[in-house]
């Protein structure tokens, strides 16, 4: 696909061709496995020196053509879909980081990656450092060490709805021989494409706006095939010498820097880990791929005029939403999302966790969800709901304050969510 096509051609058209008398919409190919003519054509499969399928559990070519077009999308090489968002970052991490390494990551990220990092990998020897995205290059810097593998954050934080200097992060990663992850959800490639300002891998829960409709998880690792391995051989020994599990294959030598990391993370990961997109999920997925750019106009139009109506509201005392100037992270925004940025605003009351509550109670169109980035508008209160385990500190310490409500702009008209939001608001 001609990569200099735009954004809304790539979105329709990007990933698949049909040839003469063939299916015009993606298939689904709803297999679990594939026949071969002989061993040795099954074989070649097993030694990587041919492309195809042989269990879905690894590739299948539904996945594999939506895959193709949301790596078109970030404007990357290779792509791979996985079975949720939080898949595909663990994978995109665990790919070239484990046990006895050490990763950077931004404080200001997903709740659930978070505990990835401090948790999960922590016990499997992984080791992470959390700095706060707002630091300056010598506090980044300052963190990196000799084991130090790779660098993650978020364009825009959930729930936090802080914006990364992805070029201040890409700089200090380079710097120190390591790729920048950056999981670019709540922008989408519509609102910024992170490879071009120094991400080499990008992931998505593509669960949220590339999904739309709350009907299939799922995620995606984009490669930017820039990132030059082989100028770390000790740093990365998985991606530059020879996998004895492949028959000592060397994923650089074979692939290139273009497809060496997804082609390791297919063959080693995907293989055992298993954790797969269904061909049926990856079919819904597409389907709201082809409307995302006109989708997330007016998601962003919803949330702007939202958030400017909370503002002005005497009961509401802060908002949280990069497209308010004065926003802490507007210009941030306006460099790397001229555009828009996402639907989601935070935002607090006057009277604290209790007219947070009430206002939650009141609410009509806002459907009280754990979801985010959907087309229905979905709003959260976490401090009695996913963090209703801590103390008013401790959400004080996370960033989620007792008063905090996230709001996630659906696609309905503008001035009917502000309507059911002033009617709860007068309830409080």
């Amino acid at each position: 696909m001609d990569s200099k096509l735009r954004t809304e051609t790539l979105c329709i058209q990007a990933g698949y061709t049909p040839g003469n008398g063939e299916p015009r919409q993606i298939p689904i190919i709803q297999s679990t496995t594939f026949k071969y003519a002989t061993s040795e054509d099954m074989g070649k499969l097993f030694d990587l020196e041919a492309e195809g399928y042989f269990y879905s559990r690894l590739a299948n070519p539904t996945c594999d053509a939506v895959a193709d077009k949301i790596c078109a999308l970030e404007g990357g090489t290779a792509a791979m879909l996985t079975g949720s968002g939080q898949a595909a970052t663990f994978m995109a991490v665990f790919n070239i980081a484990g046990c006895g390494d050490h990763i950077v990551a931004s404080s200001a990220i997903y709740g659930g990656s978070f505990n990835l990092f401090s948790v999960t990998m922590k016990k499997m020897g992984l080791e992470t450092t959390f700095i706060d995205p707002d630091c300056t290059e010598e506090e980044l810097n300052a963190a990196f060490r000799p084991n130090t593998k790779a660098v993650f954050g978020e364009t825009i934080a959930n729930p936090a709805l802080k914006v990364l200097d992805i070029e201040k992060f890409a700089k200090a990663a380079h710097a120190h021989g390591v790729p920048l992850i950056v999981d670019n959800t709540f922008a989408t490639p519509v609102n910024c494409r992170p490879i071009e300002w120094g991400a080499d891998i990008v992931t998505h829960s593509t669960t949220k706006y590339m999904d739309g409709h709350a009907s299939a998880v799922g995620g995606v690792i984009v490669d930017s095939g820039k990132f030059d391995w082989t100028q770390y051989p000790d740093k990365f020994p998985g991606l530059c010498t020879p996998d004895d599990s492949y028959h000592g294959v060397t994923y650089t030598e074979r692939f290139g820097l273009a497809g060496a990391f997804i082609t390791k993370c297919t063959a080693q990961l995907m293989r055992d880990l298993g954790c797969i997109q269904s061909p049926q999920s990856a079919f819904i997925l597409n389907l709201g791929l082809e409307s995302l750019p006109f989708r997330m106009k007016q998601h962003c139009a919803n949330a702007q005029a939202i958030a400017e109506y909370l503002q002005s509201h005497e009961k509401v005392k802060w908002v949280k939403y990069c497209g308010l100037k004065g926003d802490q992270y507007y210009e941030l925004a306006q460099k790397y999302m001229p555009g828009g940025s996402c639907g989601v605003i935070s935002f607090g009351l006057n009277g604290g966790r209790k007219a947070a509550e009430t206002f939650m109670k009141h609410l009509k169109l806002g459907s009280i969800e754990t979801h985010v980035a959907d087309s229905r508008t979905c709003c959260l209160h976490p401090a009695s709901s996913t963090h209703r385990q801590m103390t008013d500190a401790e959400l004080d310490a996370a960033g989620v304050g007792a008063d905090l409500i996230r709001l996630s702009c659906g696609l309905e008209n503008a001035q009917d969510l502000i309507e059911d939001i002033a009617q709860a608001l007068e309830n409080v």
